[in-house]
């Protein structure tokens, strides 16, 4: 049977579950009227840490979102990191109540990863690309229109902790699971600004790790 909650996050739940059994005795000791409250946020972390079975469409030259959440911003930029030039950035917010596997929006082989220690704004904060903590994955895709895409996982206010589940060289799957950021963030997806590649989804829109199409390739 598939285990239901992300592998990311199984210490996690192993440690609030050791905490809440501690907080339940101490309940029923002392304050019974406070016992739903360790009972409850061990089942938001449970929730939290859910990894819900997700189907990739069959759709060709489909650029997919990279996480759940909102998209919050979408914008032509210059990334020079890794696709060294014109780009399109969406970035997408992650609420503590969206799941926060992060996916590859491409097939392709893992050819740059940076990860930099920082602030941690509010992940809707306009300065939190520029400022928080974040880690930076670039992709080779292997469809040759696209070339370059990256993935960039920022942390917010509550997020304290980046989970990058790939390194140089992995060759990985459009849907595959590459990581996760824990308790609220941010998740932005860039690519190449040409010929061919249509951003299709637009502000506001609610998209979902590894289905969502954000865009295709013509």
């Amino acid at each position: 049977m598939k285990f239901p909650f992300a592998e990311y996050g199984r210490k996690d739940l192993l440690a609030f579950g050791v905490i809440a059994l501690v907080a339940v005795g101490l309940c029923l000791a002392f304050a019974p009227y406070l016992l739903p409250a360790p009972i409850l946020l061990l089942a938001f972390v449970a929730y939290f840490f859910r990894d819900p079975k997700r189907i990739v469409p069959d759709v060709a030259n489909a650029l997919l979102a990279p996480a759940d959440g909102k998209v919050m911003d979408i914008s032509e930029v210059v990334e020079d990191e890794f696709i060294k030039g014109p780009a399109y950035k969406v970035g997408i917010f992650l609420s503590v109540f969206n799941v926060h596997i992060n996916r590859s929006p491409v097939t392709g082989k893992v050819d740059f990863l940076r990860y930099e220690e920082g602030d941690f704004k509010a992940a809707f904060h306009p300065h939190a690309t520029r400022d928080n903590e974040n880690n930076v994955i670039g992709i080779v895709c292997d469809n040759p229109v696209i070339g370059k895409v990256v993935v960039r996982q920022i942390a917010g206010v509550i997020a304290r902790r980046i989970v990058c589940d790939c390194k140089v060289e992995d060759v990985i799957q459009r849907g595959q699971k590459i990581g996760m950021i824990k308790f609220g963030s941010r998740t932005e997806l860039y690519v190449p600004k040409k010929e061919g590649v249509v951003i299709t989804t637009k502000i506001g829109d609610k998209v979902l790790a590894g289905i969502t199409i954000m865009g295709t390739v013509t």
